[in-house]
């Protein structure tokens, strides 16, 4: 009998089998991935990570998980109308979906009535528009408000949408306490990455607590916030940075709700997470656990006393920022992929994003396969039959004592310098995000990172794919209506007083929930509801400040991007000075990891990059270019008011004597909306999968270089 290999023996036939190659993987967040893990790392670091329902919970809040009770299918959905809304919500619910997670458009998001000057090409584009109680009724139209859990990603106009929910269910012969679902309500990734904020940061807080406050007196069944690690996810964030910053807001709003005397058991059981899933297969797997064993610690630490209390919750979307525009039906294979992550890892509940959301809301047919892809996981795939089935592997028990570590590193430096809400003010963990995005995009770029159907394996002609387009103009005309009857209908001397003692309440210490579910009942829109606390609160306003050095770094020695900076220097000769390119977000999406990113890559070229303020009008976009005296403008869009706003654009600019400035549009654009955008002026078109480096070279030759195609470039 010959004796038992050991890992050298291993290692000795493994370099011989890859001829010395070096097997360990860099992974974005630090960790080297080893070839081959063992019982000695994962038992190494003595973390026990324990039974299934059993703190600190890394497999699993509940003993019996999906073998007891499957996850909740609970797919996002919104667009247009609340009455086409509804229709797709019955739709879905009839064919399999258990619970219902409304995305609301752009306008609402930001506090704006649909009538509002500023929010012209956002109307029903991103999600449904809901303007007052009448929109929420009919958004729930024929559901039972008692039997259906219904989730709601709102944190800027949170106080008027959640008292029309209240509304809408109490004349639905619902009472508040039967009520059951979340409200986003997070208001501080707003100001880290997703930017759907109105109020200051401190208002923001304290409108947090007054809902905790009562939801907790009031709604006993009602998650009161939804900590999101999602919209840092697709921002750039690493899985490390998802994790510290996720946990980090979590504990501050903990924090902020006992400062103001309220028992950390009383609400923490209804605090619940929304995380990214990406395509890092065991690296989501592991983020799962690690985040329900970090929860735990820190609610400890808190003094909850309670279980319930310390058992991390979460809802799951598979990840946005890895669908494709580039052959598309891979977005399939992507969405399931991460599917899986999210129930291996212990998700409570699911959304799959559909294979056309790279460019467009989903079609019915693509959310059906989306909505599927989960209903198959369910009965086909035998995932609910055994509770954590990775629990135990070596790679997987290994990485989350990692993820552990490195998180808790991260938190405990927030906490050193003054806690979450501070760092968010200083701006830090912004910049840490955007640097990982910088660093993620220029890795993607260069073909380090491969995206099949983007940078390797790319299809010599794509095939045209319908989409979802809405009549932005036909939606915000019945919208307007709607509110004009409502105003006219509504006791107006009550609605007036209702939205008087919601700005006393503002004023004071009065719950500007209680007070704003008052005037919602009074028939107050979301927009004068908004208002109201606005006159006392004051309106967030901030200007992006992308980081440098971070992509010119990871482009150091490449051939063709030494080719760019050379024709930058070229052009700036022949001006006088750096070709000047002003990068605009027009419309209410604050999305602005695009632009960021593409004005971080065009800085480290050597352009000289002037980030415009989020939430601009064309008209105000138009005025920077004409002070700042720009060559170019590159509009971003992301939540399809391309249409809308860059026409627009272009036309002031040509009245104000300015067709000279070249306008050239990126983000998320579908193919067939491009004939439109050049016959409009635009001259240039950038959709998802653009390599950046590219789009400089093709930038420079719009203004007047004679850059050579990639093909010329030394490799």
């Amino acid at each position: 009998m010959t004796d038992k290999p050991t890992i050298k023996d291993w290692q000795e036939l493994a370099d011989k089998e890859v001829k010395g190659r070096d097997l360990i993987w860099q992974t974005p967040e630090g960790i080297a991935v080893k070839p081959l893990y063992t019982a000695e790392d994962a038992s190494g670091k003595g973390i026990d990570p324990g039974l299934p329902g059993f703190g600190p919970f890394t497999r699993g809040v509940k003993a019996s998980m999906y073998a007891g009770r499957p996850w909740t299918i609970r797919q996002y959905a919104g667009f247009s109308t609340a009455e086409e809304s509804n229709a797709f919500y019955r739709r879905n619910l009839a064919a399999g979906q258990k619970g219902l997670s409304v995305a609301f458009d752009l306008a609402t998001h930001r506090g704006y009535d649909s009538d509002h000057p500023r929010v012209v090409g956002d109307v029903g584009k991103a999600g449904v528009a809901i303007d007052s109680v009448e929109d929420m009724k009919i958004l729930f139209d024929q559901i039972p408000l008692d039997e259906m859990s219904v989730s709601m990603t709102m944190n800027g106009a949170v106080i008027p949408c959640l008292a029309f929910y209240i509304i809408a269910a109490e004349e639905q012969g619902v009472s508040q306490e039967k009520l059951s679902g979340t409200i986003q309500n997070d208001i501080l990734k707003e100001f880290m990455v997703r930017n759907t904020y109105i109020y200051p940061p401190a208002p923001s807080m304290r409108i947090i607590s007054d809902i905790i406050g009562y939801t907790s007196e009031h709604m006993p069944k009602f998650n009161s916030i939804s900590i999101s690690g999602y919209h840092m996810h697709e921002a750039g964030a690493t899985a490390v940075q998802e994790l510290a910053f996720t946990i980090a807001d979590g504990r501050e709003y903990a924090k902020q709700a006992m400062a103001t005397g309220l028992d950390i058991d009383a609400f923490a059981g209804r605090l619940s997470f929304f995380f990214g899933i990406g395509m890092n297969f065991f690296m989501e797997i592991a983020k799962l656990r690690a985040a329900r064993h970090l929860w735990h610690h820190v609610m400890t630490d808190l003094g909850a006393q309670s279980e319930r209390s310390k058992m991390l919750r979460t809802h799951c979307q598979t990840s946005g920022v890895s669908l494709t525009e580039q052959d598309p039906y891979n977005n399939v294979i992507r969405t399931t992929i991460e599917a899986m992550a999210a129930t291996l890892g212990g998700t409570q509940s699911l959304h799959t994003n559909a294979l056309d959301e790279a460019i467009a809301l989903p079609t019915d047919f693509s959310a059906r396969i989306a909505r599927n892809t989960q209903i198959v996981l369910q009965e086909e795939a035998g995932i609910t039959k055994v509770v954590d089935p990775l629990g135990g592997s070596y790679y997987v028990e290994a990485l989350t004592d990692e993820l552990v570590e490195k998180a808790w590193e991260i938190i405990e430096r927030v906490d050193a310098e003054g806690g979450m809400a501070k760092a968010v003010a200083d701006g830090w963990p912004k910049a840490m995000i955007e640097e990982a995005a910088a660093g993620r995009q220029a890795a993607v770029d260069k073909g380090d990172a491969v995206i099949v159907g983007v940078n390797k394996y790319r299809l010599a002609e794509e095939d045209a794919m319908e989409t979802l387009d809405i009549d932005n103009a036909m939606v915000r005309d019945g919208q307007i209506k709607r509110l004009e009857k409502m105003r006219a209908d509504r006791d107006e001397a009550a609605c007036q007083a209702a939205l008087k003692a919601l700005t006393e309440g503002a004023k004071g210490s009065g719950n500007v929930l209680a007070l704003a579910v008052d005037a919602a009942r009074k028939r107050a829109s979301l927009g004068e509801i908004s208002d109201a606390m606005e006159a006392v609160f004051g309106r967030y306003e901030t200007r992006p400040t992308p980081v440098k050095g971070i992509y010119g770094a990871a482009y150091e020695g490449n051939a063709r991007y030494a080719m760019v900076i050379e024709g930058v220097d070229a052009v700036s000769q022949r001006l006088g000075r750096k070709p000047k390119i002003l990068v605009a977000k027009m419309g209410q999406d604050g999305h602005d990891r695009g632009a960021n990113v593409v004005s971080s890559a065009f800085t480290d070229m050597g352009f000289d990059v002037i980030s415009g303020p989020l939430f601009q009008t064309p008209g105000e976009t138009r005025d920077l270019a004409l002070a700042e005296n720009v060559d170019a403008v590159g509009a971003s869009s992301l939540a399809a008011g391309h249409k809308t706003l860059i026409p627009e654009l272009i036309n002031l600019l040509k009245e104000s004597g300015r067709s000279d400035i070249k306008i050239f549009a990126g983000g998320v654009i579908p193919a067939k909306d491009y004939e439109f955008l050049r016959k409009s002026g635009v001259v240039g078109i950038y959709g998802p999968g653009s390599n950046i480096v590219e789009c400089a070279a093709d930038i420079l030759r719009l203004l007047g270089h004679n850059m050579p195609p990639e093909e010329e470039a030394v490799a």
